[in-house]
C-alpha cells in the first residue's frame, strides 16, 4: 500500500515537473523571440507575418511534446501520450520536408552573396524577358525593380540556376548598334558619314578605344554596310555609352537625329508598300 502511494506520488511529482518545465521552456522561447527577433524586425520595418506564424507553431509543438511526455507517465494514458509524440514527430517531419525549399533558397542566397554574379543596384536580365534593377537580396528571394516600377520576386534557388545577363558585372560600358536601311538610289557613303557624325557629337557618346586602337588609328566611331536586302541597303553604326541607362537615351536620340539628317540630305528610308486591287464584279448594266 505504501509502495503504491509512493509510486503514485512520484508519478504525480514527475508530471508536475514536466508541465512546469514545458511552461518554462515555452515562456523562455517566446521571451527570446520577442526580445531579440521581433525587436530586430520592427527596427528594420519588416513584416511580422512570418515571425508570428513560426512563433505560434513552435509554441504549440513545445506544449504538445510536454503534455505527451506527462501523459506517458500515467499507465492509463500511455497510448495517448505515445500518439501525441508520434503526431509531433509527423508534424516535425512535414515541417522538415516543407522547409527543404526554404533551406535551398537560404543556401542559394548565401552563394549569391559569396560569388556575386550580381549585386544590389545592378541591372540584370533573367530568362531573356525580365529586366530591371536589383533592389534587395535576402535569404529567400531577390527583388528586382523593372522600368515600370513593378517588383519581380524571384526565389534564390531559381535565379541561381537561371541564365542571367548582368550589365554591370566588370566593365559598365554599353554598346548600342543603330541599324537603319536606306534605298538603293541613296548615297551610301554620305549616309555612313551622317551616322558617324551624329554619334560622335552626341554628349553621351564615349570613346571606346584602348591604347592599341589609338596606336593603330582606329576611328572613334565605326559604321558599316551590313546587308543588301531586297528593298534596302542596311547600315550599322556602333555607339558607346558609359552605362546601359545612358545607352538607351543615346539610341533614342540617334534614331531621331539620324532620321532628320537623312530627310534633309534626301536619303530615302524605304518602307513596305502594298497595292490593293478590288475586282469589278458589278454588271455593266447596273452602272
Amino acid at each position: 500500500m505504501i509502495k503504491t502511494l509512493f509510486t503514485e506520488f512520484r508519478t504525480l511529482t514527475l508530471i508536475v515537473i514536466i508541465i512546469l518545465l514545458t511552461i518554462t521552456i515555452a515562456l523562455v522561447f517566446n521571451w527570446f523571440l520577442n526580445r531579440f527577433i521581433k525587436k530586430s524586425l520592427l527596427n528594420h520595418h519588416k513584416d511580422l507575418t512570418g515571425f508570428l506564424f513560426i512563433k505560434h507553431i513552435s509554441t504549440a509543438l513545445i506544449y504538445v511534446v510536454g503534455i505527451a511526455c506527462a501523459l506517458v507517465q500515467i499507465p492509463e494514458f500511455k497510448i495517448v501520450g505515445h500518439s501525441l509524440l508520434a503526431g509531433a514527430g509527423v508534424v516535425s517531419l512535414i515541417a522538415g520536408l516543407a522547409s527543404q525549399q526554404a533551406l535551398s533558397n537560404i543556401m542559394s542566397g548565401i552563394l549569391i552573396v559569396i560569388f556575386k554574379p550580381f549585386r544590389v543596384n545592378d541591372k540584370i536580365t533573367i530568362r531573356e524577358s525580365f529586366t530591371g534593377i536589383v533592389e534587395d537580396i535576402n535569404l529567400r528571394q531577390v527583388v528586382i525593380r523593372d522600368f515600370e516600377n513593378n517588383r519581380i520576386i524571384v526565389p534564390n534557388s531559381v535565379i541561381s540556376s537561371d541564365l542571367i545577363i548582368n550589365a554591370h558585372l566588370g566593365d559598365t560600358k554599353c554598346c548600342k548598334m543603330i541599324d537603319i536601311g536606306i534605298g538603293y538610289s541613296s548615297n551610301v557613303e554620305k549616309a555612313l558619314d551622317i551616322m558617324k557624325e551624329e554619334v560622335a557629337k552626341h554628349p553621351l557618346h564615349i570613346d571606346p578605344r584602348n591604347k592599341e586602337d589609338l596606336e593603330n588609328k582606329v576611328p572613334p566611331v565605326i559604321a558599316r554596310v551590313t546587308a543588301l536586302n531586297d528593298s534596302s541597303v542596311n547600315l550599322r553604326v556602333w555607339a558607346w555609352a558609359a552605362n546601359s541607362a545612358d545607352a538607351f537615351i543615346l539610341q533614342c536620340d540617334l534614331l531621331q537625329s539620324i532620321k532628320k539628317r537623312f530627310d534633309d540630305a534626301g536619303i530615302e528610308i524605304p518602307f513596305p508598300q502594298r497595292t490593293v486591287t478590288f475586282p469589278n464584279t458589278m454588271d455593266k448594266n447596273e452602272i
